[in-house]
């Protein structure tokens, strides 16, 4: 009887040590002091303005937008591919997918710019028929339809990054397909998830062993990519061989808060939107009443255990709730969101 009461009180003493790990990874304990030392304007008109990334060289900003409200209420109406020029004041958001007729619930995209100066955009699509890759052109204002990649092991693609034409690595953010099964992974922070290569031809898993795995990105050379691992609360560093696509492990940088998108700077330096409590994201998912707070984080990346992380925004989810993407631009840089109607154009950044 002894031996068994001991046995019952580890088993409830490590039970309690998991959740409350679990409590302290999701942010429960974080006390949020909003900062930021520019100014922000709202610019609406966008639902669920979950990804965007600006041209590197016309300064326009394409937006991927879907309702996901209305898709978690069974109701999902057809989203679509936004631009903005942020050369012009006062310039409105202008749907530039019209063209495209099929289902569309975009996510991730990406861009891709050729050598003759083609501009490419690839976008995540989430369909009632299965999950696929979009391959447009920006031809005129106006997205053109070249190509839909889908594949069996692509069930649950989050984000992607072009490297090529006909090329990208994409994120599967959960290695269980079934929804049960995911609530399991997530509340065990399991590491089950996944990086795609897509070579042209076949699709491939190019690493593996993540927790939520998420946002993805390149450096300009192409030699280095950046994989943000939301449950780790980490960013995963890979050197890449350009000619196979495959990936080395080079280092991991803890950041102690939850990662989502991941967009560069002109200098290399990584934007890195996140979630600092994630437990509040859950309920702002649920109810549009309840915020989330959304943080910034600026990492300069040289080597291994060299890097300096610099929060430079943070808000209680007032201003704008459960930040994905920030991409920097000079003097600023833009936020996206999950659920909500607005992306923010923030300047004034040191």
């Amino acid at each position: 009887m002894k031996k068994a009461l001991i046995t019952i009180i580890t088993i409830l003493v490590f039970f309690a040590a998991f959740v409350a790990k679990t409590l302290y990874d999701a942010g429960l304990f974080k006390n949020i002091q909003p900062h930021y030392e520019g100014a922000c304007i709202q610019v609406s008109g966008l639902p669920g303005p979950e990804d965007l990334t600006i041209h590197p060289r016309t300064g326009i900003v394409f937006i991927s937008s879907d309702d996901r409200r209305a898709a978690l209420a069974g109701a999902p109406v057809q989203g679509g591919i936004y631009a903005l020029d942020l050369t012009e004041k006062g310039s409105a958001p202008r749907k530039i997918s019209a063209g495209f007729d099929k289902e569309f619930h975009p996510h991730g995209i990406s861009l891709y710019l050729d050598g003759d100066g083609k501009t490419f955009l690839f976008a995540i699509n989430h369909t009632k028929t299965g999950q696929f890759v979009e391959i447009f052109e920006y031809i005129g204002d106006a997205l053109i339809h070249r190509k839909s990649i889908g594949h069996p092991l692509m069930f649950s693609p989050n984000d992607l990054v072009a490297v090529g034409v006909n090329s990208f690595y994409v994120t599967n953010d959960h290695g269980f397909s079934s929804p049960g099964l995911r609530t399991v992974e997530d509340f065990l922070q399991l590491k089950r998830s996944y990086v795609l290569y897509y070579d042209g031809k076949d699709m491939s898993i190019a690493a593996k062993g993540f927790g939520y795995a998420n946002g993805i990105n390149v450096s300009a050379d192409g030699k280095n990519l950046y994989l943000a691992a939301t449950v780790n609360r980490s960013i995963a560093v890979f050197t890449r061989d350009a000619a196979s696509g495959l990936l080395s492990p080079s280092y991991d940088i803890g950041l102690g808060t939850g990662p989502d998108n991941i967009e560069l700077d002109a200098a290399g330096a990584l934007y890195v939107a996140c979630h600092p409590k994630m437990l509040d994201f859950l309920a702002h998912a649920k109810d549009k009443g309840k915020s989330s707070p959304s943080q910034i984080l600026k990492l300069t990346v040289r080597n291994k255990g060299d890097h300096i992380i610099e929060e430079i925004y943070l808000n209680d989810g007032k201003q704008i709730s459960a930040s994905s993407v920030a991409a920097p631009f000079k003097g600023g840089f833009l936020v996206g969101q999950v659920f909500d109607d607005h992306i923010l154009i923030c300047r004034g950044e040191k």
